[in-house]
């Protein structure tokens, strides 16, 4: 079995409908969960991260007021009063004797979601689990440009002997010939990275924009740099925000994105060209405050799904 419903409460993101069957799947935008990443060390399997899914559609109270409410953030109702199909497709499944099955069961997830045309909306999980994803995007076709936002810059080769965990997403995808260009937005702080891994990174070509070169310039700028046209993949680690809006990771960094400056990317990368999909990862539900870090989570979410609605994707 590929996929499972949500673990807890029966709840889905915004209690759109559940779709267990990717073969008949008929939705503009998937929502997929995956939990489990690829770990460093044992015990890491099953981490806070994993939690991080259903926390995140667990989190909604009023969902009916977020479907269908004037949106200040879009201008309207989330789906605009357009006939849009959004669907939640549970959660890839686990094997616990072997963690490379995980990877393999989303990457089969992903490229049946791309093949039904739809928008993929990934949960995590770490951030070694947009790896499968990446793969699956081999389905488009098209050159893609990589928009990366995070307070590290994932480029190790391995930790431990494992290529496939959190350090490694963007120097995996650097490695797959369907994507181009890669954009890092929001480094900062101390992390994995060492001199080495730069010279990789800058030697690979990619805009290293780092959280002050991001506060002095402005978000807009930033917008600017990244190739116009599309298509684009966009990556969130969570500790990429600012700790003050996101507490709820495991390496909190001062001076991360603010939520005008998130909100101001996603619409302005959205209406760029076309963004096949995009996930949001490293949410340690425990470390939360309230529920602060979840809210955002819902709202950053909600941001983009009723950006592509308005950018005309499905029309």
């Amino acid at each position: 079995m590929l996929i499972e419903a949500p673990s807890g409460p029966p709840r889905t993101f915004l209690d759109f409908p559940l779709a267990l069957d990717l073969d008949a799947l008929d939705a503009h935008i998937a929502v997929l969960g995956i939990p489990f990443g690829k770990p460093y060390q044992p015990g890491e399997m099953a981490n806070d991260q994993s939690r991080a899914p259903d926390a995140i559609r667990n989190a909604s109270e009023h969902t009916h007021y977020t479907r269908e409410h004037f949106d200040w953030d879009l201008g309207g109702p989330l789906l605009d009063g357009r006939d849009i199909k959004v669907a939640d497709c549970g959660n890839v499944t686990a094997d616990m004797s072997d963690h490379g099955a995980h990877y393999r069961r989303a990457e089969a997830a992903a490229r049946k979601i791309i093949r039904a045309g739809a928008t993929i909306v990934t949960l995590g999980g770490d951030h070694g689990i947009p790896i499968p994803v990446m793969r699956a995007l081999e389905e488009h076709g098209e050159t893609i440009t990589l928009v990366h936002i995070d307070a590290h810059l994932d480029w190790r080769h391995d930790v431990n002997g494992e290529t496939e965990g959190y350090s490694s997403p963007i120097r995996r995808a650097s490695e797959m010939d369907w994507f181009g260009p890669i954009v890092q937005i929001g480094m900062r702080g101390i992390g994995s990275a060492r001199t080495g891994e730069v010279e990789d990174a800058r030697a690979y070509g990619c805009d290293i924009i780092t959280a002050y070169d991001m506060h002095d310039m402005g978000m807009a700028a930033v917008l600017d740099r990244i190739p116009d046209g599309g298509p684009y993949y966009l990556t969130i680690d969570a500790d990429g925000i600012d700790p003050t809006i996101m507490p709820a990771v495991m390496a909190q960094t001062p001076g991360g994105l603010d939520w005008i400056q998130t909100h101001t990317l996603i619409h302005g990368l959205v209406k760029k060209g076309r963004v096949l999909g995009m996930d949001l990862v490293e949410i340690a539900p425990s470390f939360d405050v309230g529920i602060t870090t979840l809210v955002h989570a819902e709202r950053l979410i909600c941001n983009f799904i009723g950006a592509a609605v308005r950018a005309g994707y499905y029309d």
